[in-house]
């Protein structure tokens, strides 16, 4: 599935003061595929861990975190050679490990030919809650979000209308009202699915939207999971409230969130730090 984003990725592997790059964005909007592709597409090898699923990858961030040391850990766990220029090193769900971010650090400063790239969740959440160590000016940084409506034509086979709507746009030209009507449906068809890659993988296969529900439902668990998990009872209470929320919120004339609609009486300092999670969690 082609994304804009891998045009970001290729720019910072080629950027002469590269530093280790951080991919932000909400759980299911394509993170880790996409890296595993870039991976595939411009490097020799690629090195892949998982900080929370594979627990035994945190000895690589113990101790001394020198480059040297943490390289030759990855080279005898997963029985690859490590060559600078040559292999993409993936470290995800960075919000995972405290010492796995203070490394890149270490590595922005003394082993800066290596491509490292991370990708996390709720590594703001993480930061704020755990009290993280930020490597501040040491990272660079590149936020994802689900595809966009371009996107969304290019998975659908539809690439000459997504050109088609760039040149109609640049010179203020209409389209033939049936072309109009058409891509209307396209748009709509988008709105349903939301943008996830895994709903609109399913919809391109079967054009049912009978068959995303599921999916969608499925994502959305995990938005109430992570609610439940990365905060407070008491302040996951008041995240649900906000989020559950938002549709009306949209459906309002005046687009500003208003407190009011979360509950009656409602207010910034009573909600404010909900909303600030949720901005932080992507």
């Amino acid at each position: 599935m082609e994304r804009k984003v891998m045009t970001e990725l290729v720019k910072w592997k080629d950027k002469p003061n590269r530093m280790p790059l951080i991919v932000n964005g909400a759980r299911q909007v394509g993170k880790t595929y996409i890296l595993k592709a870039f991976g595939e597409t411009y490097f020799e090898n690629t090195i892949y861990v998982h900080l929370e699923n594979q627990m035994a990858t945190a000895a690589f961030f113990e101790g001394d975190l020198t480059p040297t040391r943490i390289i030759q850990y990855m080279e005898a766990a997963y029985n690859q050679n490590i060559t600078a220029g040559k292999t993409l090193i993936i470290l995800d769900e960075i919000q995972s490990s405290e010492r796995a971010l203070m490394a890149l650090k270490v590595f922005c400063e003394d082993a800066p030919q290596y491509h490292i790239v991370t990708a996390g969740s709720l590594l703001g959440v993480a930061v704020n809650r755990e009290k993280y160590s930020f490597p501040v000016g040491k990272v660079d940084e590149i936020n994802m979000y689900p595809l966009d409506f371009e996107e969304f034509l290019w998975a659908n086979g539809k690439q000459f209308f997504a050109e088609e709507i760039k040149q109609h746009f640049a010179n203020n030209q209409p389209f033939a009202e049936g072309i109009h009507q058409m891509l209307i449906e396209l748009y709509k068809h988008y709105l349903i699915t939301g943008g996830m890659p895994a709903v609109v993988k399913q919809f391109v296969e079967t054009q049912k939207f009978t068959d995303i529900i599921d999916i969608q439902s499925r994502i959305l668990n995990e938005y109430l999971a992570d609610m439940a998990k990365y905060a407070s009872a008491s302040t996951s209470v008041k995240i649900r409230a906000c989020y559950n929320s938002i549709p009306t919120q949209l459906a309002k004339e005046n687009t500003k969130f208003q407190y009011k609609v979360v509950q009656k009486g409602g207010s910034a300092t009573l909600f404010g730090e909900s909303i600030d999670w949720l901005e932080s969690e992507g």
